[in-house]
């Protein structure tokens, strides 16, 4: 305990000054990209690494929808199982306790991370979240299910690409994250990558096996048949964490928390509002453009009328 006391101070004495040059270099390629005023930008970006809540997501049981979140201290998993199940015994509901990377506050939450590039990534993600507050995806965030998703998936999409930025600019040593998109496979096979065998069965590919099972949810709840659907999540669940992917509990709270950030396939099923915006950051001239596109958007109708306009 002394050993981690003393590590936990040498890292506290530090953190501001980490702080520091994190808001910096983000600040510099956000003022780059045309997001700054006199050199600066606006709103500032602001910081802290610190534990970051939990979030209670609460969903109907016969349709996959956010219609409840509430923040909470982080709890160990038998805590936390025990309310989800408490919930969903006396409100008739399927609940979920999931761990937050940040958390828009001004200054913004960042999650403790070992990764530099995860840390930039979450900052430059809340930052998007304070910049949209002024127009209106960031004003109506909460008037529409689809509207979050929008706000949400917009700033994911903004967070990975300055976090690319970032990263090449200040630290070219560093190999840069990989993102998934919706045009290219997950994990792209690298060039040393050895010969595959042709007649190995085909490598588990959890976005699309997580796409796969979104879609057939959805299906089966639109068909009223929620047992069934239950029963399929949890048998899928299970197939997962056999493959490795430890997931904790599948469940229609799971794929309205997961599923409302979509720039990449996996919990948002069939929804277009990721694919969307992806192509429409494609079709955009830079970052900015694309951003100021997207802040008056506030629904998948508007979205796909934007879209198709750019196509022209």
């Amino acid at each position: 305990h002394a050993a981690r006391d003393a590590l936990r101070d040498r890292l506290a004495e530090r953190q501001p000054l980490v702080e520091s040059i994190l808001e910096s270099q983000v600040s510099a390629v956000l003022v780059d990209e045309g997001f700054g005023l006199l050199g600066q930008t606006l709103p500032p970006v602001s910081m802290h690494v610190t534990p970051v809540p939990m979030v209670l997501v609460v969903s109907p049981r016969d349709r996959i929808e956010f219609a409840v979140d509430l923040n909470l201290d982080a709890l160990p998993i038998p805590e936390r199982e025990r309310l989800e199940a408490r919930i969903d015994r006396e409100l008739g509901v399927s609940s979920l306790v999931a761990p937050l990377g940040g958390l828009s506050m001004y200054p913004s939450m960042v999650v403790e991370t070992e990764s530099i590039a995860r840390a930039i990534e979450v900052t430059a993600h809340e930052w998007a979240h304070h910049y949209l507050f002024f127009f209106p995806l960031g004003w109506e965030y909460s008037r529409l299910a689809e509207t979050r998703i929008l706000n949400e998936t917009a700033a994911t999409f903004f967070g990975r690409e300055i976090a690319l930025e970032v990263m090449a600019r200040y630290y070219p040593d560093i190999p840069p994250p990989v993102y998934p998109s919706f045009g290219q496979p997950s994990e792209p096979p690298s060039d040393d990558a050895p010969p595959r065998d042709p007649d190995a069965p085909e490598p588990f590919d959890f976005a699309h096996e997580l796409h796969l099972t979104r879609v057939q949810v959805d299906f089966l709840l639109s068909q009223g048949q929620i047992e069934a659907a239950e029963t399929f999540m949890e048998y899928r669940r299970r197939e997962f964490v056999r493959h490795g992917y430890a997931i904790r509990k599948l469940n229609q709270a799971y794929f309205a928390f997961y599923g409302g950030y979509q720039a990449e396939p996996g919990a948002g099923g069939a929804d277009p509002i990721g694919p969307g915006l992806e192509e429409l950051r494609a079709l955009s001239p830079d970052l900015r453009t694309w951003m100021e596109t997207i802040r008056g958007i506030t629904t998948r109708a508007e979205l796909l009328a934007a879209l198709d306009a750019a196509r022209r």
